[in-house]
Parts: C-alpha cells; sequence; structure tokens
C-alpha cells in the first residue's frame, strides 16, 4: 500500500473499516499480544516520546483534552489521541486538539498498512486480524513520532487492562470516576470494571485518580500499592469550593491543599457541566504529577489558565444554537445522562424539547426516569446505523414515563421535526443518549444552517 492508494484521511478510515470491529460485535477476546507484535513491527513508535495515559467511564474525553491543552500552552508540542470521532475519524488523532497534517496521517497510514497488507488471520497472534482500533492506536503512535512530539495523551478506548492503547509507558495513569458500563467485556460490578481500568497503572509511576465510589477506590488503592505507584486522590489534594455555568462554559473555584500549588484559584473552560470542574481539577494534578516526572518546574498558573480556556471537544454538551438552544450531548449512560440534565435544566429553566436516541446494549429505561420528567414534548429515533438499535423497545420505556412520547425511526426526519417545533415554540432542544446520534443531528444541523 503506497500513499497513492490513500487519497485522504477518509481513505484510511475506509480502509480501516474493513478490520475486526469490537463495537460491531465481530472480537472474539480482548487481548494485547497482537497489538505488542504490532508495535514492535514497527520499531515501537509508542515508546517514542514520554506518555501520559487516561482510562474511565466518564469524562476520560475531557481530561484528555485539558491535559493536552495545558502541557500546549506551557510549550510542549503534545499528540492528543482520543475515540469516539464526532464528524470526522481524523479528529481522534489531533496535536493538542488542533488538526494533524494531512501529509503525516498518510505517510503513518501507509506503514500500518504495510503490517497488514496481503495477511490473513493466520498471519496474526489468536488468528485474528487485528482490529480496527488496533490499528487506529497503532498509526496515531507512529503520527505522533512523526510530527516530532514532545509528548502524548492517550485516552483509552475500553477498559483499560487489555485495551490497545495500554502498550505505553506512561510518566502518570490517570483514571476519570468509574460506573457500570461496557458490562459483557468488563464485568458486572464496578470493582470488576475497575479492576480492569486499574490495567493502566504501572509500576513505580503516579496515578491520579477522581474521586471514586468505595467499591472502585478500594481496587485502586490495593493495586497502586501492589505495584508501588503512589496513588493521587482528586479529594486528597483538591475540592471544588463553587461552580458556575454559562452558556459560554464552566467557572470553578478550586482549593488545592496537597498540590504543587497551595490555595484558592478560579478557572474557566468552555466546556459545560458542574463534572468539568472536577475536571479541570483532575487535569491540573495529573499534568503537576507528569511534569514532575520529567524533572520540569511546577505547573504555571498562566499556563493553565491558558490551557483550560482552549480545552473543546465536539458533542460534550455542545450549544449548536443560541436562539432557540439546541444543545447535544454523547452521554449515554444513566449518570452521564443525568449530568447533562442538571446543566440544560439550570441554562434553560422551563418546557423543553427531547430528541433521543441510544444503542440496544445501554440502560434506556433507566435513562428515560431520569430524562422524561423535564420535556414537554419527547421524540426516540434511531441513532445513525453503525451500532445496533431497537429504537421500539427505547419508545416503550419513554412512553412508561410520559405517554405522549413519539417515535419517528428516520433520524433526519426525527431531528427536522424536533428542530421546527423548537423553532416554531421557541423552546430549547436537547439531544442525547448517543455519539452516533450527535453526530448525525450536527452534520444535518451544519447542512442546514
Amino acid at each position: 500500500m503506497s500513499n497513492a492508494g490513500f487519497r485522504d484521511s477518509e481513505a484510511v478510515f475506509e480502509f480501516l473499516l474493513g478490520f475486526v470491529n469490537l463495537e460491531k460485535g465481530q472480537a472474539t477476546e480482548l487481548k494485547l499480544d497482537r497489538m505488542r507484535n504490532l508495535a514492535l513491527a514497527m520499531d515501537s513508535p509508542e515508546l517514542a516520546y514520554p506518555s501520559i495515559h487516561v482510562a474511565g467511564s466518564k469524562g476520560k474525553g475531557s481530561v484528555s483534552m485539558m491535559i493536552s491543552r495545558i502541557l500546549e500552552a506551557s510549550g510542549w508540542k503534545v499528540g492528543l489521541y482520543t475515540s469516539p470521532h464526532i464528524l470526522r475519524w481524523k479528529e481522534r488523532i489531533s496535536l493538542a486538539g488542533e488538526e494533524m497534517p494531512e501529509a503525516l496521517i498518510l505517510e503513518a497510514a501507509e506503514r500500518v498498512a504495510a503490517l497488514v497488507d496481503g495477511k490473513t488471520p493466520s498471519d496474526f497472534e489468536g488468528n485474528e486480524l487485528p482490529t480496527y482500533f488496533e490499528l487506529s492506536t497503532l498509526l496515531a503512535f507512529e503520527a505522533f513520532r512523526l510530527a516530532g512530539c514532545d509528548i502524548a495523551v492517550i485516552e483509552t478506548g475500553l477498559g483499560g487492562r487489555f485495551d490497545s492503547t495500554n502498550i505505553v509507558e506512561p510518566l502518570v495513569s490517570v483514571i476519570t470516576p468509574i460506573e457500570l458500563e461496557h458490562t459483557e467485556w468488563l464485568g458486572d460490578t464496578v470493582a470488576k470494571i475497575a479492576f480492569e481500568k486499574a490495567g493502566i497503572i504501572k509500576a513505580g509511576k503516579p496515578v491520579a485518580i477522581a474521586n471514586q465510589v468505595p467499591e472502585a477506590d478500594q481496587v485502586f488503592a490495593r493495586i497502586a500499592a501492589e505495584r508501588g505507584s503512589s496513588l493521587h486522590r482528586f479529594g486528597d489534594c483538591l475540592r471544588v469550593l463553587s461552580v458556575e455555568l454559562s452558556r459560554s462554559g464552566t467557572t470553578a473555584c478550586l482549593e488545592a491543599f496537597g498540590c504543587p500549588w497551595l490555595g484558592e484559584r478560579s478557572y474557566t473552560t468552555p466546556l459545560i457541566g458542574e463534572v468539568q470542574a472536577a475536571n479541570m481539577g483532575l487535569a491540573l494534578l495529573a499534568t503537576s504529577l507528569a511534569l514532575e516526572g520529567l524533572g520540569e518546574r511546577a505547573l504555571e498558573d498562566t499556563a493553565a489558565r491558558k490551557g483550560l480556556a482552549k480545552a473543546r471537544l465536539p458533542a460534550r454538551f455542545e450549544l449548536l444554537c443560541e436562539s432557540p438552544p439546541l444543545v447535544v450531548d454523547g452521554a449515554h449512560t444513566p449518570v452521564s445522562v443525568g449530568h447533562g440534565l442538571a446543566a440544560f435544566t439550570k441554562l434553560f429553566p422551563g418546557p423543553a424539547i427531547l430528541l433521543f436516541a441510544c444503542a440496544k446494549d445501554k440502560k434506556h429505561g433507566q435513562m428515560a426516569r431520569i430524562l422524561a420528567p423535564h420535556f414537554r414534548d419527547i421524540v426516540i429515533t434511531t441513532p445513525g446505523t453503525f451500532k445496533q438499535s431497537d429504537p421500539a423497545e427505547v419508545y416503550q420505556s419513554f412512553r412508561v414515563e410520559e405517554p405522549a412520547t413519539r417515535l419517528v425511526t428516520d433520524t433526519s426526519g426525527a431531528f427536522a421535526e424536533c428542530l421546527a417545533l423548537s423553532r416554531e415554540r421557541k423552546l430549547p432542544l436537547f439531544v442525547t443518549g448517543s455519539f452516533y446520534l450527535a453526530a448525525e443531528v450536527m452534520r444535518a444541523f451544519s447542512g442546514r444552517e
């Protein structure tokens, strides 16, 4: 495969989609041997620069983006690997959120393609082709090496212990809050899921963790002790004194008492939601530990403020339109939709419209109980075509809570109907339940505008 074979990064995406995909239920098990062998065949690009590794159930994308922006503001060239993407696959591989040059993506893709071109499952560990995520991750590692990154911030895709990203040797590991998710792969209790996430904790390297439920905290404390890793809890180092939300972002006053800096300081991010206050604090803590590991001076407050002020991510409670308000949020678990709802009702009190869809494996009954009482009009639809879904079943869950709920299975038609109703009645519209739904709506909205 030569560069001429990839006309652009979207062609690379199409190439990668031809491989085994865990999200579509094609992969048989999670493992790392194949990923390690692929990386070794490329001379271990993930070891060409120091890294920070981020896992967790919720908020890991926001925290990863914040860390990368703070490091960038501190003068570093930073690679950032996140998932999922919303509008373009290339969003996953960036320079602290800024677009990676297309030429570097294509060069990295050529090198990755050379490893798998003409191969069959029997040529790989486990007699299974590499997965879409393994190859995407390897491509990101190589792109960061080609770009000459000083450091990379790597977000896990699923779990931690057997996630394809877990071949890095990070300066610091970071774990955001844990909740029940992907139970078919990670286990059916919070403790089991925490054990999988704790797989990113490396011997002798510090780990920064968000405030956790006791079952998760106990797992992290035990594994950190077993591996000789210093454990830095958000609550032991920082606390949130106040949070203010606006349509332009979140401002939080944080008090630090166990960090390199002490006292009260206020920070602002364009990301909206009370949870972003703790995310900012965790990002500051993790970045300070990373700089310490690099032998650098303490994190400068100016860089911290500047970096957090540039931290943006699509479809994380994103206000697409002000009048009437249109908010798109990729939240897809009961806890996360609860956070999104809290921000929405605080910023837009009163009657509103809900457009909801989720994948088949999500807890739509619980999300219906959380969301339904707060909306005058509710429309259930399909979250795109990438993942399996059952809109009729979701519709029944919402009808139990709100009998007037409507089902419009065509996603574009459902959005058009909700948008027209929002504009006619001058009511806010909240779109949530799935990143795939968020992507469909954002594409449709940009096309209309």
